[in-house]
């Protein structure tokens, strides 16, 4: 059976973009969210995508669309392999390019062979790195097709205060952040009460919410160049070691792996 493949690309003609491939992968990924624009493309076998209006089944040629901080997870159909790239855009450089504070997508599942063949060029032009055209492209997709909606920065609060005033710092300090003990005395609460409002208006624990904010933050300077060591010290990991596991195990494949993009 052949070995899964995964690869991440960047190209210094598009620093605002990166394009993950992965070929017959097996494995399963749990919720989670990413700080940008996501995009993704199905190109082989098939697989469930877990999102707040789901779950949906996918299919080769399909396309989702998922914003920043939308709760996630896409795996395949076991015991199946799959195939999908996954291309990722800054939110703040797709924001300038638009001119809006924020865009919702009006769906975030696509079966269309506009889109389909739209997708594939992008994901290309990553990869050759050839910039021309790229961003009215994707602009071009984006608007002709009516994918998405400008909606206001920063979105609407979730849930109780005390879980408000929880996300804010979590996002504010993910490398320091206090106990799951000390948001739930601060907003008022007992921690199992706590818990429960937190999940229900994030669908995940403050654990889970923190852990994935910090590998974000270490995913972000590892692209950088940032040493390893160095990524997890600065979000707030035990050690080097803590950030290896937790890395492999959201992204099935190691820090070190992504840090050295595909050659180009």
């Amino acid at each position: 059976m052949t070995a899964p493949v995964h690869q991440f690309h960047r190209h210094p003609a598009l620093p605002w973009a990166e394009l993950r491939t992965s070929r017959q992968s097996p494995h399963c990924y749990r919720l989670h969210m990413h700080a940008e624009y996501s995009f993704g493309l199905v190109d082989a076998g098939t697989a469930l995508f877990q999102h707040p209006q789901g779950p949906q089944a996918l299919a080769p040629g399909d396309v989702v669309l998922i914003e920043p901080g939308i709760w996630h997870a896409c795996n395949p159909a076991q015991p199946t392999r799959w195939s999908y790239r996954m291309l990722y855009v800054q939110a703040g450089w797709l924001h300038d390019q638009l001119g809006v504070d924020g865009l919702q997508f009006v769906q975030r599942h696509l079966r269309s062979a506009a889109s389909t063949a739209t997708l594939q060029r992008l994901c290309q032009a990553l990869v050759t790195g050839d910039a021309a055209g790229w961003t009215a492209q994707l602009r071009e997709w984006l608007h002709a097709d009516q994918l998405c909606h400008a909606r206001p920065s920063p979105a609407p609060a979730m849930g109780e205060p005390a879980v408000q005033q929880a996300l804010q710092c979590l996002h504010q300090h993910p490398d320091a952040a206090p106990s799951v003990q000390d948001l739930a005395v601060a907003g008022g609460m007992s921690p199992s009460r706590f818990i429960r409002h937190f999940k229900a208006a994030t669908g995940v624990t403050p654990g889970a919410y923190r852990l994935n904010l910090r590998l974000n933050g270490a995913r972000h300077l590892l692209a950088q160049g940032v040493a390893l060591a160095d990524a997890a010290h600065a979000m707030g990991f035990a050690d080097q070691a803590h950030l290896q596991r937790s890395f492999k195990a959201h992204h099935a494949l190691t820090p070190g792996r992504y840090a050295q993009p595909q050659a180009h």
